[in-house]
Protein backbone atom coordinates (compact mmCIF):
# COMPACT_ATOMS: atom_id res chain seq x y z
CA UNK A 1 0.00 0.00 0.00
CA UNK A 2 1.41 3.37 -1.06
CA UNK A 3 1.70 6.28 1.35
CA UNK A 4 -0.61 8.39 -0.81
CA UNK A 5 -3.10 7.81 -3.65
CA UNK A 6 -4.61 10.36 -6.01
CA UNK A 7 -8.10 9.80 -4.57
CA UNK A 8 -6.75 10.55 -1.09
CA UNK A 9 -7.09 14.20 -2.12
CA UNK A 10 -10.87 13.83 -2.33
CA UNK A 11 -10.99 12.29 1.12
CA UNK A 12 -8.67 14.97 2.45
CA UNK A 13 -10.84 17.83 1.21
CA UNK A 14 -13.93 16.33 2.81
CA UNK A 15 -12.26 15.58 6.15
CA UNK A 16 -10.43 18.91 6.12
CA UNK A 17 -13.67 20.84 5.62
CA UNK A 18 -15.23 18.92 8.50
CA UNK A 19 -12.29 19.69 10.81
CA UNK A 20 -12.12 23.30 9.65
CA UNK A 21 -15.77 23.82 10.57
CA UNK A 22 -15.02 22.64 14.11
CA UNK A 23 -12.06 25.00 14.44
CA UNK A 24 -14.13 27.95 13.23
CA UNK A 25 -16.85 27.03 15.73
CA UNK A 26 -14.26 27.08 18.51
CA UNK A 27 -13.19 30.60 17.52
CA UNK A 28 -16.77 31.87 17.29
CA UNK A 29 -18.26 30.20 20.38
CA UNK A 30 -15.34 30.67 22.77
CA UNK A 31 -15.15 34.30 21.76
CA UNK A 32 -18.87 34.99 21.99
CA UNK A 33 -19.80 32.91 25.07
CA UNK A 34 -16.64 32.44 27.14
CA UNK A 35 -15.09 35.91 27.12
CA UNK A 36 -12.19 34.94 24.88
CA UNK A 37 -12.03 38.20 22.95
CA UNK A 38 -9.58 41.09 22.96
CA UNK A 39 -6.59 40.23 25.12
CA UNK A 40 -8.29 36.97 26.15
CA UNK A 41 -8.36 35.82 22.52
CA UNK A 42 -4.91 34.41 23.22
CA UNK A 43 -6.64 31.48 24.93
CA UNK A 44 -7.91 30.48 21.47
CA UNK A 45 -4.97 31.32 19.21
CA UNK A 46 -2.08 30.58 21.60
CA UNK A 47 -3.47 27.66 23.61
CA UNK A 48 -6.70 25.95 22.51
CA UNK A 49 -6.05 25.63 18.76
CA UNK A 50 -2.41 24.48 19.13
CA UNK A 51 -3.57 22.00 21.78
CA UNK A 52 -6.28 20.73 19.46
CA UNK A 53 -3.74 20.35 16.67
CA UNK A 54 -1.48 18.01 18.64
CA UNK A 55 -4.41 15.70 19.42
CA UNK A 56 -5.62 15.76 15.81
CA UNK A 57 -2.12 15.01 14.49
CA UNK A 58 -1.63 12.21 17.03
CA UNK A 59 -4.86 10.44 16.08
CA UNK A 60 -4.66 10.93 12.32
CA UNK A 61 -1.13 9.55 12.15
CA UNK A 62 -2.11 6.54 14.25
CA UNK A 63 -5.20 5.71 12.19
CA UNK A 64 -3.23 6.16 8.98
CA UNK A 65 -0.57 3.75 10.31
CA UNK A 66 -3.34 1.38 11.42
CA UNK A 67 -4.73 1.33 7.87
CA UNK A 68 -1.30 0.54 6.41
CA UNK A 69 -0.91 -2.30 8.90
CA UNK A 70 -4.33 -3.74 8.01
CA UNK A 71 -3.55 -3.50 4.30
CA UNK A 72 -0.25 -5.34 4.76
CA UNK A 73 -1.83 -8.04 6.90
CA UNK A 74 -4.67 -8.71 4.44
CA UNK A 75 -2.63 -8.16 1.27
CA UNK A 76 -4.84 -5.48 -0.28
CA UNK A 77 -4.59 -1.78 -1.03
CA UNK A 78 -8.22 -0.60 -0.81
CA UNK A 79 -8.07 0.00 2.95
CA UNK A 80 -9.40 3.31 4.27
CA UNK A 81 -8.23 4.81 7.56
CA UNK A 82 -10.76 5.65 10.23
CA UNK A 83 -11.63 9.38 9.98
CA UNK A 84 -10.77 11.38 13.08
CA UNK A 85 -11.12 14.88 14.43
CA UNK A 86 -12.77 17.15 17.01
CA UNK A 87 -16.07 15.84 18.34
CA UNK A 88 -18.82 18.27 17.28
CA UNK A 89 -21.49 17.32 19.88
CA UNK A 90 -18.93 17.52 22.69
CA UNK A 91 -17.68 20.86 21.41
CA UNK A 92 -21.17 22.38 21.50
CA UNK A 93 -22.19 20.78 24.81
CA UNK A 94 -18.98 21.70 26.64
CA UNK A 95 -19.14 25.31 25.46
CA UNK A 96 -22.84 25.81 26.31
CA UNK A 97 -23.06 23.75 29.52
CA UNK A 98 -19.57 23.83 31.05
CA UNK A 99 -17.45 26.73 29.82
CA UNK A 100 -20.14 29.38 29.30
CA UNK A 101 -21.76 28.77 32.74
CA UNK A 102 -18.32 28.94 34.38
CA UNK A 103 -17.69 32.25 32.63
CA UNK A 104 -21.11 33.64 33.58
CA UNK A 105 -20.51 32.70 37.23
CA UNK A 106 -17.05 34.23 37.60
CA UNK A 107 -16.62 36.55 34.62
CA UNK A 108 -13.22 34.94 34.02
CA UNK A 109 -12.15 33.50 30.69
CA UNK A 110 -9.42 31.65 32.60
CA UNK A 111 -12.03 29.81 34.70
CA UNK A 112 -14.01 28.94 31.57
CA UNK A 113 -10.88 27.53 29.94
CA UNK A 114 -9.84 25.52 33.00
CA UNK A 115 -13.31 24.02 33.41
CA UNK A 116 -13.22 23.09 29.71
CA UNK A 117 -9.89 21.33 30.30
CA UNK A 118 -11.51 19.29 33.09
CA UNK A 119 -14.45 18.31 30.87
CA UNK A 120 -12.15 17.27 28.04
CA UNK A 121 -9.82 15.26 30.28
CA UNK A 122 -12.76 13.55 32.00
CA UNK A 123 -14.20 12.54 28.64
CA UNK A 124 -10.83 11.09 27.63
CA UNK A 125 -10.65 8.98 30.80
CA UNK A 126 -14.12 7.56 30.15
CA UNK A 127 -13.21 6.78 26.52
CA UNK A 128 -9.94 5.13 27.55
CA UNK A 129 -11.55 2.85 30.13
CA UNK A 130 -14.51 2.26 27.81
CA UNK A 131 -12.14 0.66 25.32
CA UNK A 132 -11.68 -2.24 27.75
CA UNK A 133 -15.33 -3.33 27.53
CA UNK A 134 -16.40 -1.93 24.15
CA UNK A 135 -15.68 -5.09 22.15
CA UNK A 136 -18.00 -7.13 24.38
CA UNK A 137 -20.71 -4.52 23.92
CA UNK A 138 -20.16 -4.64 20.18
CA UNK A 139 -20.47 -8.44 20.02
CA UNK A 140 -23.70 -8.31 22.03
CA UNK A 141 -25.29 -5.62 19.87
CA UNK A 142 -26.93 -6.33 16.49
CA UNK A 143 -25.35 -4.55 13.54
CA UNK A 144 -28.74 -2.98 12.77
CA UNK A 145 -28.66 -1.29 16.19
CA UNK A 146 -25.17 0.12 15.70
CA UNK A 147 -25.63 1.30 12.12
CA UNK A 148 -29.16 2.70 12.47
CA UNK A 149 -27.92 5.16 15.08
CA UNK A 150 -25.29 6.43 12.66
CA UNK A 151 -27.88 6.63 9.89
CA UNK A 152 -30.16 8.73 12.09
CA UNK A 153 -27.31 11.09 12.91
CA UNK A 154 -26.32 11.17 9.24
CA UNK A 155 -29.85 12.05 8.11
CA UNK A 156 -30.29 14.90 10.56
CA UNK A 157 -26.95 16.32 11.60
CA UNK A 158 -25.06 15.68 8.35
CA UNK A 159 -27.28 15.19 5.30
CA UNK A 160 -30.21 17.42 6.32
CA UNK A 161 -28.07 20.07 7.99
CA UNK A 162 -25.79 20.43 4.98
CA UNK A 163 -28.62 20.08 2.45
CA UNK A 164 -30.25 23.10 4.08
CA UNK A 165 -26.95 24.95 3.79
CA UNK A 166 -26.59 24.03 0.11
CA UNK A 167 -30.08 25.22 -0.80
CA UNK A 168 -29.77 28.39 1.28
CA UNK A 169 -26.61 29.38 -0.67
CA UNK A 170 -27.47 27.79 -4.05
CA UNK A 171 -25.33 29.89 -6.40
CA UNK A 172 -22.10 29.04 -4.59
CA UNK A 173 -22.99 25.53 -3.38
CA UNK A 174 -25.12 23.88 -6.08
CA UNK A 175 -22.46 23.92 -8.79
CA UNK A 176 -20.05 22.05 -6.47
CA UNK A 177 -22.96 19.73 -5.62
CA UNK A 178 -23.33 18.85 -9.29
CA UNK A 179 -19.60 18.04 -9.50
CA UNK A 180 -19.79 15.88 -6.37
CA UNK A 181 -22.82 13.93 -7.63
CA UNK A 182 -21.21 13.31 -11.04
CA UNK A 183 -17.95 12.21 -9.43
CA UNK A 184 -19.36 9.79 -6.87
CA UNK A 185 -22.71 8.67 -8.25
CA UNK A 186 -21.66 8.35 -11.90
CA UNK A 187 -18.04 7.47 -11.06
CA UNK A 188 -16.71 9.77 -13.79
CA UNK A 189 -13.05 10.82 -13.90
CA UNK A 190 -12.20 14.45 -14.68
CA UNK A 191 -9.59 15.60 -17.22
CA UNK A 192 -5.99 15.19 -16.06
CA UNK A 193 -7.27 12.90 -13.32
CA UNK A 194 -8.16 15.85 -11.09
CA UNK A 195 -10.01 14.80 -7.92
CA UNK A 196 -13.70 15.64 -8.03
CA UNK A 197 -13.63 17.18 -4.56
CA UNK A 198 -10.82 19.50 -5.60
CA UNK A 199 -12.69 20.53 -8.78
CA UNK A 200 -15.84 21.21 -6.75
CA UNK A 201 -13.99 23.47 -4.31
CA UNK A 202 -12.18 25.38 -7.08
CA UNK A 203 -15.39 26.01 -9.05
CA UNK A 204 -17.34 27.07 -5.96
CA UNK A 205 -14.54 29.39 -4.84
CA UNK A 206 -14.32 30.96 -8.30
CA UNK A 207 -18.07 31.61 -8.33
CA UNK A 208 -17.95 33.16 -4.85
CA UNK A 209 -15.14 35.55 -5.81
CA UNK A 210 -16.41 36.55 -9.28
CA UNK A 211 -20.16 36.99 -8.67
CA UNK A 212 -21.67 39.82 -6.59
CA UNK A 213 -22.47 39.07 -2.95
CA UNK A 214 -26.05 40.28 -3.53
CA UNK A 215 -26.52 37.21 -5.75
CA UNK A 216 -24.50 34.61 -3.90
CA UNK A 217 -25.31 35.67 -0.28
CA UNK A 218 -21.62 34.93 0.38
CA UNK A 219 -19.30 37.86 1.01
CA UNK A 220 -15.69 37.47 -0.08
CA UNK A 221 -13.41 40.29 0.97
CA UNK A 222 -9.83 41.15 0.10
CA UNK A 223 -9.76 43.02 3.41
CA UNK A 224 -10.62 39.79 5.28
CA UNK A 225 -7.83 38.03 3.41
CA UNK A 226 -5.44 40.77 4.49
CA UNK A 227 -6.55 40.50 8.12
CA UNK A 228 -6.16 36.73 8.01
CA UNK A 229 -2.68 37.12 6.54
CA UNK A 230 -1.70 39.60 9.24
CA UNK A 231 -2.90 37.24 12.00
CA UNK A 232 -0.21 34.70 11.18
CA UNK A 233 2.21 33.66 13.90
CA UNK A 234 3.90 30.64 15.43
CA UNK A 235 2.13 29.09 18.41
CA UNK A 236 3.41 25.78 19.72
CA UNK A 237 1.22 23.65 22.02
CA UNK A 238 1.62 24.56 25.68
CA UNK A 239 1.65 22.11 28.60
CA UNK A 240 -1.51 22.76 30.61
CA UNK A 241 -1.38 19.96 33.17
CA UNK A 242 -0.83 22.44 36.01
CA UNK A 243 -3.96 24.41 35.09
CA UNK A 244 -5.96 21.19 34.98
CA UNK A 245 -4.62 20.04 38.36
CA UNK A 246 -5.47 23.38 39.96
CA UNK A 247 -9.15 22.73 39.17
CA UNK A 248 -9.10 19.16 40.47
CA UNK A 249 -7.25 20.16 43.65
CA UNK A 250 -9.61 23.07 44.27
CA UNK A 251 -13.10 23.17 45.69
CA UNK A 252 -15.03 20.09 44.43
CA UNK A 253 -18.28 22.06 44.67
CA UNK A 254 -17.11 24.06 41.65
CA UNK A 255 -16.66 21.10 39.31
CA UNK A 256 -18.73 18.16 40.64
CA UNK A 257 -22.02 19.61 39.22
CA UNK A 258 -20.48 19.48 35.75
CA UNK A 259 -20.17 15.69 35.99
CA UNK A 260 -23.81 15.57 34.88
CA UNK A 261 -22.54 16.87 31.53
CA UNK A 262 -19.13 15.19 31.39
CA UNK A 263 -20.22 11.61 32.19
CA UNK A 264 -23.07 11.33 29.62
CA UNK A 265 -20.92 12.92 26.92
CA UNK A 266 -18.02 10.57 27.68
CA UNK A 267 -20.31 7.55 27.36
CA UNK A 268 -21.88 9.10 24.26
CA UNK A 269 -18.41 9.32 22.68
CA UNK A 270 -17.57 5.70 23.54
CA UNK A 271 -20.77 4.37 21.96
CA UNK A 272 -20.45 6.68 18.97
CA UNK A 273 -16.89 5.57 18.25
CA UNK A 274 -17.93 1.94 18.69
CA UNK A 275 -20.65 2.40 16.09
CA UNK A 276 -18.19 4.01 13.69
CA UNK A 277 -15.82 1.03 14.00
CA UNK A 278 -18.77 -1.28 13.20
CA UNK A 279 -19.57 0.94 10.21
CA UNK A 280 -15.98 0.56 8.97
CA UNK A 281 -16.19 -3.22 9.28
CA UNK A 282 -19.46 -3.24 7.34
CA UNK A 283 -17.64 -1.30 4.60
CA UNK A 284 -14.87 -3.94 4.48
CA UNK A 285 -12.20 -2.64 6.87
CA UNK A 286 -12.12 -4.57 10.16
CA UNK A 287 -10.19 -2.68 12.81
CA UNK A 288 -9.60 -3.96 16.38
CA UNK A 289 -11.96 -2.24 18.80
CA UNK A 290 -9.82 -1.85 21.94
CA UNK A 291 -6.75 -0.07 20.47
CA UNK A 292 -8.91 2.08 18.19
CA UNK A 293 -10.95 3.36 21.12
CA UNK A 294 -7.93 3.59 23.44
CA UNK A 295 -6.09 5.90 21.04
CA UNK A 296 -9.26 7.96 20.72
CA UNK A 297 -9.36 8.39 24.51
CA UNK A 298 -5.63 9.06 24.70
CA UNK A 299 -5.95 11.73 22.01
CA UNK A 300 -8.68 13.47 24.01
CA UNK A 301 -6.57 13.39 27.19
CA UNK A 302 -3.59 14.69 25.22
CA UNK A 303 -5.73 17.58 23.96
CA UNK A 304 -6.62 18.58 27.53
CA UNK A 305 -3.04 18.29 28.78
CA UNK A 306 -1.88 20.67 26.02
CA UNK A 307 -4.61 23.27 26.37
CA UNK A 308 -7.60 22.18 24.26
CA UNK A 309 -11.04 21.93 25.88
CA UNK A 310 -12.52 19.73 23.17
CA UNK A 311 -12.48 15.93 22.83
CA UNK A 312 -11.48 14.20 19.63
CA UNK A 313 -13.29 11.20 18.22
CA UNK A 314 -13.45 8.62 15.44
CA UNK A 315 -15.67 10.36 12.94
CA UNK A 316 -18.86 9.12 11.44
CA UNK A 317 -18.43 8.55 7.69
CA UNK A 318 -15.82 5.86 7.02
CA UNK A 319 -17.89 4.31 4.17
CA UNK A 320 -18.19 7.75 2.62
CA UNK A 321 -14.45 8.34 2.63
CA UNK A 322 -13.97 4.82 1.30
CA UNK A 323 -16.43 5.57 -1.47
CA UNK A 324 -14.37 8.62 -2.35
CA UNK A 325 -11.42 6.31 -2.97
CA UNK A 326 -9.45 7.58 0.05
CA UNK A 327 -6.96 5.18 1.64
CA UNK A 328 -4.57 6.07 4.49
CA UNK A 329 -2.92 9.17 3.08
CA UNK A 330 -6.00 11.37 3.46
CA UNK A 331 -5.89 10.91 7.24
CA UNK A 332 -2.19 11.72 7.61
CA UNK A 333 -2.45 14.71 5.25
CA UNK A 334 -5.43 16.06 7.19
CA UNK A 335 -3.51 15.84 10.46
CA UNK A 336 -0.48 17.62 9.01
CA UNK A 337 -2.46 20.44 7.35
CA UNK A 338 -4.71 21.07 10.37
CA UNK A 339 -1.65 21.16 12.62
CA UNK A 340 0.09 23.63 10.33
CA UNK A 341 -2.98 25.89 10.28
CA UNK A 342 -3.39 25.81 14.06
CA UNK A 343 0.21 26.52 15.01
CA UNK A 344 0.66 29.17 12.32
CA UNK A 345 -2.54 31.10 13.09
CA UNK A 346 -3.79 30.86 9.49
CA UNK A 347 -7.26 29.41 10.16
CA UNK A 348 -8.89 32.77 9.48
CA UNK A 349 -6.83 33.21 6.28
CA UNK A 350 -8.10 29.93 4.80
CA UNK A 351 -11.65 30.84 5.78
CA UNK A 352 -11.26 34.21 4.06
CA UNK A 353 -9.99 32.69 0.79
CA UNK A 354 -12.22 29.59 0.47
CA UNK A 355 -15.92 29.96 1.35
CA UNK A 356 -16.98 27.16 3.66
CA UNK A 357 -20.13 26.69 1.56
CA UNK A 358 -18.18 25.00 -1.24
CA UNK A 359 -17.35 22.09 1.08
CA UNK A 360 -20.95 21.41 2.09
CA UNK A 361 -21.78 19.13 -0.87
CA UNK A 362 -18.89 16.78 -0.01
CA UNK A 363 -20.12 16.40 3.56
CA UNK A 364 -23.71 16.00 2.32
CA UNK A 365 -22.61 13.07 0.17
CA UNK A 366 -20.96 11.48 3.20
CA UNK A 367 -24.30 11.63 5.03
CA UNK A 368 -26.08 10.00 2.09
CA UNK A 369 -23.63 7.09 1.98
CA UNK A 370 -23.84 6.47 5.73
CA UNK A 371 -27.63 6.36 5.60
CA UNK A 372 -27.60 3.95 2.67
CA UNK A 373 -25.06 1.70 4.37
CA UNK A 374 -27.32 1.13 7.39
CA UNK A 375 -29.79 -0.66 5.12
CA UNK A 376 -27.31 -2.23 2.70
CA UNK A 377 -24.94 -3.76 5.28
CA UNK A 378 -27.60 -5.35 7.52
CA UNK A 379 -29.79 -8.38 6.92
CA UNK A 380 -32.80 -7.50 4.77
CA UNK A 381 -35.26 -8.67 7.42
CA UNK A 382 -33.66 -6.25 9.91
CA UNK A 383 -34.56 -3.21 7.79
CA UNK A 384 -37.52 -2.32 10.08
CA UNK A 385 -35.13 -2.37 13.06
CA UNK A 386 -32.87 0.08 11.23
CA UNK A 387 -35.88 2.27 10.50
CA UNK A 388 -37.10 2.47 14.10
CA UNK A 389 -33.60 3.34 15.26
CA UNK A 390 -33.66 6.47 13.09
CA UNK A 391 -36.38 8.26 15.01
CA UNK A 392 -34.54 9.31 18.22
CA UNK A 393 -31.63 10.77 16.24
CA UNK A 394 -34.01 12.65 13.95
CA UNK A 395 -35.72 13.95 17.10
CA UNK A 396 -32.28 15.07 18.27
CA UNK A 397 -31.82 17.10 15.11
CA UNK A 398 -35.34 18.51 15.34
CA UNK A 399 -34.82 19.51 18.97
CA UNK A 400 -31.57 21.27 18.04
CA UNK A 401 -33.46 23.31 15.44
CA UNK A 402 -36.21 24.16 17.95
CA UNK A 403 -33.75 25.18 20.67
CA UNK A 404 -31.87 27.37 18.22
CA UNK A 405 -35.08 29.02 17.05
CA UNK A 406 -36.14 29.88 20.59
CA UNK A 407 -32.70 31.26 21.46
CA UNK A 408 -32.64 33.39 18.31
CA UNK A 409 -36.22 34.66 18.56
CA UNK A 410 -36.30 35.58 22.25
CA UNK A 411 -39.63 36.42 23.85
CA UNK A 412 -41.54 33.35 25.02
CA UNK A 413 -39.12 30.64 26.06
CA UNK A 414 -39.23 26.86 26.36
CA UNK A 415 -39.44 27.02 30.16
CA UNK A 416 -42.58 29.19 30.10
CA UNK A 417 -44.20 27.00 27.46
CA UNK A 418 -43.50 23.66 29.16
CA UNK A 419 -44.26 24.78 32.72
CA UNK A 420 -47.59 26.14 31.53
CA UNK A 421 -48.42 22.99 29.60
CA UNK A 422 -45.89 20.15 29.59
CA UNK A 423 -47.74 18.50 26.70
CA UNK A 424 -47.79 21.70 24.67
CA UNK A 425 -48.42 21.13 20.99
CA UNK A 426 -46.54 23.04 18.33
CA UNK A 427 -47.67 22.43 14.77
CA UNK A 428 -48.88 18.96 15.71
CA UNK A 429 -45.68 17.90 17.48
CA UNK A 430 -45.41 17.38 21.25
CA UNK A 431 -42.55 19.64 22.30
CA UNK A 432 -42.01 17.78 25.56
CA UNK A 433 -41.99 14.47 23.66
CA UNK A 434 -39.41 15.85 21.25
CA UNK A 435 -37.08 16.78 24.11
CA UNK A 436 -37.63 13.45 25.88
CA UNK A 437 -36.80 11.48 22.73
CA UNK A 438 -33.81 13.71 21.99
CA UNK A 439 -32.12 13.31 25.38
CA UNK A 440 -29.49 10.58 25.09
CA UNK A 441 -30.75 9.69 21.64
CA UNK A 442 -27.62 7.72 20.78
CA UNK A 443 -28.56 5.23 23.52
CA UNK A 444 -32.26 5.21 22.61
CA UNK A 445 -31.50 4.59 18.92
CA UNK A 446 -29.36 1.59 19.76
CA UNK A 447 -31.76 0.16 22.35
CA UNK A 448 -34.89 0.39 20.19
CA UNK A 449 -33.16 -0.98 17.09
CA UNK A 450 -31.68 -3.85 19.15
CA UNK A 451 -35.11 -4.64 20.64
CA UNK A 452 -36.64 -4.66 17.16
CA UNK A 453 -33.89 -6.85 15.67
CA UNK A 454 -34.30 -9.34 18.54
CA UNK A 455 -38.06 -9.48 18.01
CA UNK A 456 -37.62 -9.99 14.27
CA UNK A 457 -35.39 -12.96 15.14
CA UNK A 458 -37.98 -14.08 17.78
CA UNK A 459 -35.46 -13.78 20.60
CA UNK A 460 -37.93 -12.44 23.14
CA UNK A 461 -35.67 -12.75 26.19
CA UNK A 462 -32.94 -10.78 24.41
CA UNK A 463 -35.47 -8.07 23.58
CA UNK A 464 -36.47 -8.01 27.25
CA UNK A 465 -32.83 -7.64 28.30
CA UNK A 466 -32.42 -4.60 26.04
CA UNK A 467 -35.56 -3.06 27.56
CA UNK A 468 -34.03 -3.55 31.01
CA UNK A 469 -30.95 -1.70 29.74
CA UNK A 470 -33.26 1.10 28.59
CA UNK A 471 -35.00 1.19 31.95
CA UNK A 472 -31.71 1.41 33.87
CA UNK A 473 -30.26 4.03 31.50
CA UNK A 474 -33.38 6.15 31.92
CA UNK A 475 -33.42 5.73 35.70
CA UNK A 476 -29.85 6.98 36.13
CA UNK A 477 -30.40 9.81 33.63
CA UNK A 478 -28.45 8.74 30.55
CA UNK A 479 -31.50 9.21 28.36
CA UNK A 480 -34.96 10.83 28.37
CA UNK A 481 -34.32 12.95 31.49
CA UNK A 482 -33.59 16.67 31.39
CA UNK A 483 -33.41 19.97 33.23
CA UNK A 484 -34.83 23.01 31.45
CA UNK A 485 -33.78 26.54 32.40
CA UNK A 486 -35.37 29.07 30.09
CA UNK A 487 -34.21 27.96 26.65
CA UNK A 488 -31.32 25.79 27.88
CA UNK A 489 -31.79 22.02 28.11
CA UNK A 490 -29.27 20.16 30.27
CA UNK A 491 -28.64 16.55 31.32
CA UNK A 492 -30.06 15.27 34.62
CA UNK A 493 -28.08 12.47 36.24
CA UNK A 494 -29.98 11.13 39.25
CA UNK A 495 -27.23 11.32 41.86
CA UNK A 496 -25.20 14.25 40.60
CA UNK A 497 -27.10 17.41 39.78
CA UNK A 498 -30.28 18.97 41.07
CA UNK A 499 -32.18 22.03 39.90
CA UNK A 500 -31.91 24.00 43.14
CA UNK A 501 -34.11 26.90 42.03
CA UNK A 502 -37.58 27.81 40.85
CA UNK A 503 -36.42 28.88 37.40
CA UNK A 504 -35.93 25.31 36.21
CA UNK A 505 -38.08 22.31 35.40
CA UNK A 506 -36.70 18.81 36.01
CA UNK A 507 -38.10 15.73 34.28
CA UNK A 508 -36.69 12.48 35.67
CA UNK A 509 -38.70 10.22 33.33
CA UNK A 510 -39.83 7.77 36.01
CA UNK A 511 -42.81 6.92 33.82
CA UNK A 512 -40.51 6.04 30.90
CA UNK A 513 -38.37 3.93 33.26
CA UNK A 514 -41.52 2.03 34.19
CA UNK A 515 -42.57 1.84 30.53
CA UNK A 516 -39.35 0.09 29.52
CA UNK A 517 -39.83 -2.30 32.46
CA UNK A 518 -43.37 -3.10 31.30
CA UNK A 519 -42.10 -3.83 27.81
CA UNK A 520 -39.47 -6.16 29.27
CA UNK A 521 -42.12 -8.07 31.26
CA UNK A 522 -44.34 -8.45 28.20
CA UNK A 523 -41.45 -9.84 26.15
CA UNK A 524 -40.50 -12.25 28.94
CA UNK A 525 -44.09 -13.49 29.24
CA UNK A 526 -44.38 -13.94 25.51
CA UNK A 527 -41.03 -15.75 25.42
CA UNK A 528 -42.30 -18.18 28.06
CA UNK A 529 -45.56 -18.58 26.16
CA UNK A 530 -43.81 -19.45 22.88
CA UNK A 531 -41.57 -21.95 24.70
CA UNK A 532 -44.63 -23.74 26.04
CA UNK A 533 -46.58 -23.36 22.79
CA UNK A 534 -44.03 -23.35 19.95
CA UNK A 535 -46.84 -23.73 17.43
CA UNK A 536 -47.69 -20.07 18.15
CA UNK A 537 -44.72 -19.18 15.96
CA UNK A 538 -45.85 -21.29 13.03
CA UNK A 539 -47.71 -19.98 10.06
CA UNK A 540 -47.89 -16.33 11.10
CA UNK A 541 -49.07 -14.14 8.24
CA UNK A 542 -47.68 -10.66 8.90
CA UNK A 543 -49.65 -9.20 6.00
CA UNK A 544 -53.00 -9.77 7.70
Amino acid sequence: MNLFYRRDLDGFFGLFVDNLVQLLLIVALCGGLCGMTGDNARFITHVILPGASISILFGNIFYGWQAHRLAKREGRTEVTALPYGINTPSLLVYVFFVMAPAYRETGSALDAWQMGLLACFGSGIIELFGSCVAERVRRATPRAALLSTLAGIAIGFIAMAFALQVWSKPIVAMAPLAIVLITYFSNVRFPLGLPGGFVAIVIGTAIAWTMPASWTAVTMSAEAVGEGFAARGFYLPQWSGAALWSVLAGDPAKWVPYLSVIVPMGLFNVIGSLQNIESAEAAGDKYPTAPSLAINGAGTMLAALFGSCFPTTIYIGHPGWKGLGARAGYSTLNGLVITLLCISGTISLVNAVVPIEVGYPIVLWIGIVITAQAFQATRKEHAPAVAIGLFPAIAGWGATVVFGAFLAAGGKDLFTLLVGDRGAEMSGFALHGLIVLERGYIFTCMIMAAVSAALIDRRFFTAAAWCVVGSIATFVGLCHTYVLRGNFVDSLLRWVNTTGDDTAIAFRANDITFGYFCMAMIFVLFGLYTKRCPRALDGVDHNV
